[in-house]
């Protein structure tokens, strides 16, 4: 999912619409990257309890907003295709049939080894770019998330948790106990005795 093809042309929608099928691409500023090979299984996981998370909370919140996972388009424009691996969309003008139309409120990037420069640097680029407002980066190995927040049309310094924290998605107004996202046993915190 990192390499770009070697050539000097610049990709369009339109030349994505014609790749075979059984192949999987996204385009950043015309380049076209490989989405092989396919994610780990931890990846999986981790990505499946988010969305997960995101459905159930949306619906308890009662929240306008879809969730969506890959491979669904995102089109930002003719030369900006991706597929995030899970997004949410409030605005439902931007949903057609076919893909989605314009910046979506959140994009979650679970990274792989072939896929983590990608997402902190020309995505993160891309997604500042368009106005994406919240845009999290999730790290398996490191068991951490790394969240940009827009502020005066820029992402902010990086806000970095670990897997032990709950986290604000601000664009949702939702806390995500990441040890459940993780799956992993969170010990309690002991009071230091004499102290309070």
């Amino acid at each position: 999912m990192g390499e770009a093809k070697s050539t000097d042309q610049k990709y369009t929608y339109q030349d994505y619409l014609h790749w075979p099928d059984e192949e999987r691409w996204e385009i950043i500023a015309g380049a076209a990257y490989s989405m092989t090979p396919a994610p780990s299984v931890k990846h999986q996981v981790i990505s499946r309890n988010i969305e997960v998370f995101l459905v159930n909370e949306i619906r308890t919140e009662k929240k306008e907003c879809e969730v969506f996972d890959a491979p669904t388009d995102v089109v930002f424009d003719e030369y900006n295709v991706v597929q995030p691996d899970l997004f949410v969309v409030c605005d439902k003008a931007k949903i057609t049939e076919e893909n989605i139309k314009g910046s979506p409120d959140l994009i979650i990037e679970v990274t792989s080894p072939s896929t983590s420069l990608k997402d902190k640097r020309e995505k993160k680029k891309l997604y500042e770019r368009f106005g994406v407002k919240e845009y999290l980066i999730v790290y398996p190995d490191g068991e951490l998330v790394e969240r940009f927040l827009i502020e005066d049309e820029k992402y902010g310094a990086p806000e970095i948790f670990n897997w032990d924290e709950t986290m604000r998605i601000e664009s949702l107004g939702l806390d995500m106990d990441l040890w459940e996202i993780f799956e992993k046993e969170r010990e309690e915190k002991k009071e230091v005795p004499g102290q309070r």
